[in-house]
């Protein structure tokens, strides 16, 4: 019987995604897989995104062979996913997270937004991801009454306290060493990660969250409000303070 545990946390982008990944890649007992689904989701949409040939020659486009490496139970510790909804498109089959824990990472769509914004020259909600991660929660809000969801807002004023209260509902012991980590890239860092990992590489731990929401064009407002509905959908069910 294997000692191992899957963990998969699914977010949409430009959430703080790759820092949780940082977080839990700083435990002795966990490795990491930065967005399995990457190079499948340009190959098959042909949307133009940074360094996607790279991506696409790199990485693995058959989503079947993406099923079977992520389905494999470690003998013991930790196996982390960061997954990013917007790369679950409609003919991969989600069957297997039956059988894993499950962690829904939010955060509201105008933060989202104005970070995506200054990465991209457009931006609509397809890119966002918001209602595919409302389509895997429902999936697994199927199999458990109560699913785990982080809302990076509250998260973010105490991380110690929501990755203890989270560690505790998985039934892992928390490490202190996911509240700090070294600066820098990773050899688990996707390679996208020149151009979308800056701040994370320079950091060492969460930063704090903003007080206020950024100013958006009209047109990025219409865009965040289309997300919205999605994002207030799983808020109720985040780990209170």
């Amino acid at each position: 019987m294997s000692n191992g545990r899957i963990i998969a946390m699914w977010s949409a982008p430009r959430n703080i995604s790759t820092a949780m990944m940082r977080a839990w890649e700083n435990r002795a007992d966990t490795h990491v897989v930065d967005e399995p689904y990457y190079a499948n989701y340009l190959s098959v949409t042909g949307i133009d995104h940074p360094m996607a040939a790279q991506i696409i020659e790199q990485g693995e486009t058959d989503w079947r062979r993406i099923n079977e490496r992520l389905n494999v139970v470690p003998e013991t510790g930790i196996f982390y996913q960061k997954q990013i909804t917007t790369h679950i498109l409609p003919h991969i089959n989600l069957d297997w997270i039956e059988s894993i824990s499950n962690v829904f990472l939010i955060r509201d769509p105008r933060q989202v937004i104005a970070s995506y914004a200054a990465k991209r020259e457009s931006v609509n909600a397809g890119d966002l991801g918001y209602d595919l991660q409302a389509n895997v929660f429902e999936q697994v809000k199927n199999l458990v009454a109560e699913p785990l969801v982080i809302d990076s807002s509250v998260f973010l004023n105490d991380p110690k306290q929501q990755l203890t209260h989270l560690c505790q509902r998985l039934g892992i012991e928390f490490d202190d060493a996911m509240l700090k980590w070294p600066a820098g890239a990773r050899d688990s860092d996707g390679i996208w990660h020149t151009h979308w990992y800056d701040s994370v590489k320079k950091s060492t731990g969460f930063s704090p969250q903003r007080s206020q929401y950024p100013d958006l064009s009209d047109e990025l407002k219409s865009v965040a409000d289309e997300c919205m509905p999605y994002y207030q959908a799983l808020k109720k069910y985040a780990i209170q303070p």
